[in-house]
């Protein structure tokens, strides 16, 4: 099978793939892809515009990210020969220790509390990219997100339908989220202009901060120090106990003493090749090298194994995805080495174990003197209001998400940054920041023995998962919210895209998939053997023939699954492009 004779992708596409010769923006809000946009037409470069787009998504997005969260980002400059991670995880504060949640009667990290907070470098790691690699001052860039803070922007459906499933958790027992959300007391509608004048103020100190020095460098530092130093009133406030996702109340463990330092740093990526391509991923603190492991495994199939829209390739890429996410499970986490599981023999060796029927066994590979940790395989169980899961659920309804942003300009930067965490349904809302803190460490195990464990100065494992892929000419930035499914719907996006030669907006629309045969990342931590959800734009017969397979289908909806979005550039000619997600009437692509 040659590409042309891959499923063809549709004739009509929801919008077009943009293309020019100026600059392109893309994310999951229209809003943030703007301001970016309007960063780049003012002269700003891409890392300028990215950093002001990801401020405004606080404001725009607020139930899918927020200024006490975490980022993974990754970035090229035109001149470098390769990509860097931004590295925007906090670690787990000191006192996030395992005897001390299981002395609070704990088995599992809570997923909505302040107990369950990292040490928040979102801001920081935005501040970091500034100071290293931007133009702007931090006045100058902070400006848009302070005006929508200021004056208001509208409510997204979502952001008021998450108000309105947390507000008995706001009213009962957290009345300062009340008190920023709940407007008079009553769930806002959508479209209600939401504003945020505690918010709006941090920005204005952290800018003046970093106006007070003549030198660029050393004034963003200033700001990097003044936001740390706000972020003590978090530790102040959620000293009180609160609410938890388990029904108990407990009190955050982060104090002033975990925010000397700055979390954000740069760190080398991990890549692979594809079909003469190179993918560059964060490493395995992340879920990153999952996709590199997957793109290994299927690189040398036949296309007709690599075709999401058949029966034999949809097959096909959800048992590999089923057998690296095991392998995340397994091994990933803080310090981990993902080489021995881009190895030869070992991609030989998994590859050897796809199957023509869908395997309902959890299956990590075997390394050699590394043996896999095995997580708690538990089946459904129930959920509780505020848990501040930012994922799908297995049907695919969207509870919670996370952010996106892809800017490139005309001379050759580009960048791609998910944004997440600190979302407003995380942990009671700090009255004087406007914010709350996020609950990545939920994403962290109770048990010694796993890589992922809770350990005091180690980063939780993060599903934040964006992507890089250049040739020697072009250089493409993609990512997606979605949790676990992030490198799950990346990777069809890439087969189509690589393989069957699909444009970026062809490849974001075309209907998905996704496994839920892993054990989530989010609380209560579940996993669903044999689950697999797909949109029901996929062929009948697929579906149909999947199920035949021994795969439990669920069939949700036309279009609900993935998030994508994706700028690119082809040096050789000068042309950009750029593209995003129609689902849930929300993303979109801005340049000329």
């Amino acid at each position: 099978m040659t590409a042309s004779a891959y499923t063809p992708p549709p004739a009509f596409t929801t919008r077009p793939q943009l293309t020019g010769t100026f600059g392109m923006a893309a994310s999951t809000h229209a809003t943030a892809t703007a301001v970016a946009q309007a960063v780049l037409e003012r002269g700003g470069n891409a890392f300028d515009a990215a950093c002001a787009g990801g401020f405004v998504l606080h404001i725009v997005e607020p139930h899918l990210n927020g200024p006490g969260g975490d980022l993974v980002g990754l970035f090229q400059p035109a001149d470098a020969a390769a990509p860097t991670v931004l590295m925007g995880q906090g670690a787990a504060p000191a006192g996030a220790t395992i005897s001390h949640f299981r002395g609070e009667g704990l088995d599992l990290v809570p997923g909505a509390g302040g107990l369950a907070a990292a040490i928040p470098a979102a801001v920081d790691a935005w501040l970091l990219l500034l100071r290293d690699h931007g133009t702007w001052s931090v006045a100058d860039v902070v400006a848009y997100a302070i005006d929508y803070a200021d004056n208001g922007h509208p409510l997204l459906p979502a952001a008021a339908a998450t108000i309105g499933r947390v507000a008995d958790l706001f009213r009962d027992h957290w009345t300062s989220s009340a008190e920023l959300w709940l407007v008079d007391g009553r769930v806002p509608a959508a479209g209600d202009l939401h504003r945020n004048a505690a918010y709006a103020d941090v920005l204005r100190r952290v800018a003046a901060a970093a106006g007070q020095a003549d030198d660029r460098a050393v004034g963003i530092d200033a700001a990097r120090a003044e936001w740390r130093r706000l972020l003590t009133d978090a530790c102040a406030f959620l000293s009180r106990p609160h609410r938890h996702s388990s029904g108990t109340d407990h009190v955050a463990v982060l104090t002033p003493d975990d925010l000397i330092d700055a979390p954000a740093r740069y760190e080398t990526p991990l890549s692979v090749p594809f079909r003469g391509r190179t993918v560059f991923k964060a490493d395995a603190w992340s879920q990153g090298p999952a996709l590199l492991e997957a793109l290994r495994i299927l690189e040398p199939l036949p296309d007709a194994d690599l075709d999401p829209s058949t029966l034999e390739g949809a097959h096909t890429v959800i048992e590999v995805l089923k057998l690296v996410l095991a392998d995340r499970d397994a091994y990933f986490g803080e310090g981990a080495d993902a080489g021995p599981l881009l190895s030869d023999a070992v991609i030989a060796s998994r590859r050897a174990e796809i199957g023509d029927h869908a395997s309902s066994r959890w299956r990590p590979a075997t390394l050699p003197g590394a043996g896999p940790w095995e997580p708690p395989l538990r089946q459904e169980g129930a959920s509780a209001a505020g848990t501040g899961e930012p994922t799908v659920d297995r049907t695919g309804a969207t509870r919670g998400d996370t952010c996106h942003i892809d800017v490139v300009d005309r001379w050759g930067n580009i960048v791609s940054v998910t944004p997440s965490g600190g979302w407003l349904q995380s942990s009671p809302t700090i009255p004087s920041l406007g914010f709350c803190l996020g609950t990545r460490l939920q994403m962290c195990w109770l048990d010694d023995a796993s890589p992922a464990a809770l350990r005091p100065g180690d980063r939780p494992r993060t599903t934040l998962s964006p992507t890089l892929v250049h040739d020697g000419t072009t250089r493409i930035a993609m990512g997606t919210p979605g949790g676990d499914q992030q490198d799950q719907w990346q990777l069809p996006m890439l087969l189509r895209m690589l393989v069957g030669a699909y444009t970026a907006q062809q490849a974001i629309e075309a209907p998905t998939l996704h496994t839920a045969a892993m054990v989530d990342s989010f609380w209560p931590r579940t996993w669903d053997p044999i689950g697999l959800v797909a949109e029901e734009r996929l062929d009948d017969a697929v579906l149909t023939g999947l199920a035949e397979r021994g795969h439990r289908v669920t069939r949700a909806g036309e279009w609900s699954l993935g998030r994508l979005s994706a700028v690119g550039i082809d040096r050789g000619t000068g042309i950009l492009w750029g593209a995003a997600n129609p689902r849930g009437v929300q993303g979109y692509a801005a340049g000329r």
